[in-house]
């Protein structure tokens, strides 16, 4: 088993230096993750359709223009009898008939419908902007996750790795002190048995380091196995304060800026909708050629004829009852506005929740921050004193390892706090409606 795990260890230690890792700054990384992400992307498609959507192309404002053309041959025997008598008889009478028009349709007025379409399919456009927004806004929040555990793993690892050396150390200086009758078996054994778990836990959690750059790797929106190494250090807002977060959140969420958004849809619908309750004006044109051709099958009958002539026309059409359908259809459009307008007083009170709950997460986190930097502190200088003491024999191995276990969680407790901390920060922009606007991340 200790023979095992010396292997695999090398391989680990091997593999790392093999790997020449350039470091991935944040704002690399916030660059790789806007240009590549696969959900920004689709969320970039979407908005390229609604604002193709919202063109002049689509607004029924311009005219339709049909061209049409056609050619039609027969041949048929006639036989015609006048009232005298006379019959006369044509074998294998030739026609043909040739045609091409084109033909212009307009809208005048279909009761506000058209105009009141076109500003609804201009503020979809917006709203597919907002989506987009908060779209990148979560993706750069699942990025800086993605990012922060790898820092807060890497420094874990770090960890880990020192304690094992030490864990080592001890049990050489056990294995001596065996030898020369200083100590006994059971020190060898116990220093093993730490070496071997120290060990353990160090494959583990370069076992997880590597899953997270896995993680973070798809959130750039490139290939899994790319190696990566992030900065660790953070930085905190210290200008940050409630006040202007909720200030900030009335204006500028996203979520709160949608609903406001989806109210102004409410209200176009209601519009299109009356609509249904006004007449339509259409006017039609069209300049039109036709030419018919054919043998004579009597001697009044012409061998020719073409027309050629420019026609036009102006159409009113009212429903001056539908069965009640406009009715019902506006009575529904303003019920849905007024949903919308009811979601938007909830998504107000839960948001300055939301604001004060995730300020409370944040000014804990900043404190748990702070302590737990005290205590690395303390314990790096209780296991100094308690290395010192057990290397004259003034206390024993569990004495000892009990310093290094304390030291050892205290240290991952505030890699834990570093990172929890500002995500927290992150999440408190973004409730603010300024995460993108952020460069402190």
């Amino acid at each position: 088993m200790k023979k095992q795990l010396k292997i695999i260890l090398g391989l680990f230690l091997v593999s790392g230096s093999f790997y020449a890792q350039e470091l991935l700054t944040k704002e690399k990384a916030l660059e790789l993750t806007l240009a590549n992400n696969y959900d920004i992307r689709v969320t970039k498609n979407n908005v390229a359709t609604a604002k193709n959507n919202k063109s002049i192309y689509n607004s029924g404002y311009l005219p339709t223009v049909t061209g049409n053309a056609g050619a039609r041959y027969s041949n048929n025997d006639t036989d015609i009898e006048f009232q005298d008598g006379t019959v006369n008889s044509v074998t294998g009478a030739e026609s043909e008939t040739y045609n091409a028009s084109v033909g212009l349709n307009y809208t005048i007025f279909n009761g506000f419908n058209r105009q009141n379409t076109f500003k609804r399919l201009k503020e979809s456009y917006n709203l597919s902007e907002l989506q987009a927004r908060q779209v990148m806004e979560n993706t750069v929040i699942t990025l800086f996750i993605a990012y922060y555990e790898v820092g807060r793993l890497s420094e874990n690892e770090t960890t880990q790795k020192q304690a094992l050396e030490i864990s080592k150390k001890r049990l050489e200086r056990a294995k001596y002190s065996f030898d020369y009758g200083q100590s006994t078996k059971l020190d060898v054994l116990n220093a093993e048995v730490d070496v071997n778990n120290d060990s353990i836990n160090y494959i583990d959690i370069n076992r997880q380091l590597k899953n997270a750059k896995r993680d973070l790797n798809v959130v750039l929106g490139r290939n899994v196995n790319t190696p990566v190494n992030v900065d660790t250090n953070v930085l905190y807002d210290i200008k940050i304060n409630l006040d202007d977060i909720l200030n900030h959140a009335t204006s500028k969420n996203a979520n709160l800026l949608q609903s406001k958004k989806n109210i102004e849809l409410s209200k176009l619908d209601v519009k299109i909708n009356k609509s249904g309750w006004m007449p339509n004006v259409s006017l039609t044109s069209s300049y039109a050629w036709n030419r018919n051709t054919g043998d004579a099958t009597n001697a009044f009958s012409p061998i020719s004829n073409t027309q050629t002539g420019l026609t036009a026309g102006l159409n009113l059409s009212w429903d001056l009852f539908d069965g009640g359908r406009t009715k019902t259809n506006v009575k529904n459009a303003k019920i849905a506005l007024e949903t919308q307008e009811i979601r938007k007083e909830q998504l107000q009170e839960q948001l300055e929740r939301d604001v004060n709950n995730a300020w409370e997460t944040y000014q804990n986190s900043l404190f748990a921050l702070k302590a737990q930097e005290q205590n690395v502190l303390t314990n790096k200088l209780n296991f100094e004193r308690s290395n010192e003491r057990y290397k004259l024999g003034q206390i024993s191995s569990i004495d000892f390892r009990q310093a290094q276990i304390n030291l050892i969680n205290a240290e991952l407790s505030r890699n834990n706090a570093k990172y929890v901390a500002k995500n927290a920060e992150l999440q408190l922009l973004q409730l603010g409606g300024t995460l993108l606007d952020n460069k402190n991340f």
